[in-house]
């Protein structure tokens, strides 16, 4: 009877000692990280690419020690939705938005998966968090506000004899909503008169800009998705009429456009990389994450652009001229 029982209890403990030892040397259940980019231009592809390199900095790389899904939406709300409902069916870590259509798209499959914003000119406008100092959902990331203001203050400054200055944009997209209200407001305190033309997609663009490059002596694009997308068609078109087109980030000067003051779209994708390991080493909870942004601003200056016009750069922005 006794050495059954001793058996018994030496039976318990190895079982005892391979269940821990399973639990112990199992492999640890790899990270995943969804991207969600609404479409691809130049912006936004810059702040993938800096959003994977902190990512890499911070011991993050695919394939390795993490599984990352890039997809791409194609500015298709319907191809955005499916993405956002596969990334939660493969119940994703971290789900990353790049712009604010894609933010919108995850923030409504999930309440449950932290997700990042990059890309996103107002959170609390397109009703995403609480407030940008306290979240409160499971929203957070940074901001591509631009300084609207100062970007007219350039035009103005480099355009000094445009009198009517057409705004271009998407009527859908909030983000473009908003710094379009801004720039009316700017171009209104300088006796400017406006004229406002939307597109609903892509397809639209080239009529609209023709059309409105009949009406203005310059024309304001914001960090627009569909119009940074159509950029070299807008900048080529107006380019021809001998109009400059003033623009809400670096990408779309690069892509035919005449100048800019604006945000770098890189490091605010490598912003937003640190705040997603944070947030994957369970160092903090996207809830308590504060809203990033930038502070400060660079310009850039088509010079190939300029001199196709015959427009004069001024002396002290000659370092910031570069040819595309």
């Amino acid at each position: 009877m006794k050495k059954k029982t001793k058996g018994l209890i030496i039976l318990v403990l190895v079982l005892a000692l391979a269940v821990v030892g399973y639990l112990v040397f199992q492999p640890k259940k790899q990270l995943s990280v969804g991207i969600l980019q609404f479409v691809q231009h130049p912006a936004l592809d810059a702040a993938r690419e800096g959003f994977l390199k902190a990512l890499a900095e911070e011991g993050y790389e695919d394939s390795k020690n993490i599984r990352i899904s890039y997809q791409n939406g194609q500015a298709s709300q319907n191809l955005c939705a499916s993405i956002a409902d596969m990334f939660v069916a493969d119940k994703v870590d971290l789900a990353l938005g790049i712009a604010t259509p894609a933010v919108l798209t995850l923030a409504g499959r999930t309440d449950s998966i932290p997700i990042l914003g990059t890309a996103v000119t107002d959170y609390v406008a397109a009703k995403l968090i609480n407030s940008n100092e306290s979240p409160g959902l499971n929203v957070s990331g940074t901001t591509d506000m631009n300084p609207v203001a100062e970007q007219i203050a350039m035009l103005h400054r480099l355009v000094p004899d445009a009198r009517r200055v057409g705004l271009l944009y998407t009527g859908s997209e909030i983000n473009s909503r908003i710094q379009a209200r801004l720039a009316k407001e700017a171009l209104e305190d300088l006796a400017l008169n406006v004229v406002e033309l939307t597109v609903t997609t892509s397809n639209d663009v080239q009529q609209a800009v023709t059309s409105l490059l009949d009406q203005v002596d310059a024309i304001y694009v914001p960090t627009d998705n569909i119009i940074a997308s159509s950029m070299p068609l807008v900048a080529q078109a107006a380019q021809d009429k001998g109009i400059p087109v003033a623009c809400g980030e670096e990408g779309q000067v690069r892509s035919g456009g005449t100048f800019t003051l604006g945000i770098n779209y890189f490091r605010l994708g490598e912003q937003t990389g640190h705040m997603a390991a944070q947030l994957l080493q369970g160092k903090a909870k996207v809830s308590a994450m504060p809203i990033q942004s930038q502070t400060e601003f660079e310009y850039l200056i088509n010079k190939s652009y300029c001199e196709a016009i015959g427009l004069e750069i001024p002396e002290d922005l000659l370092p910031f001229a570069q040819s595309f």
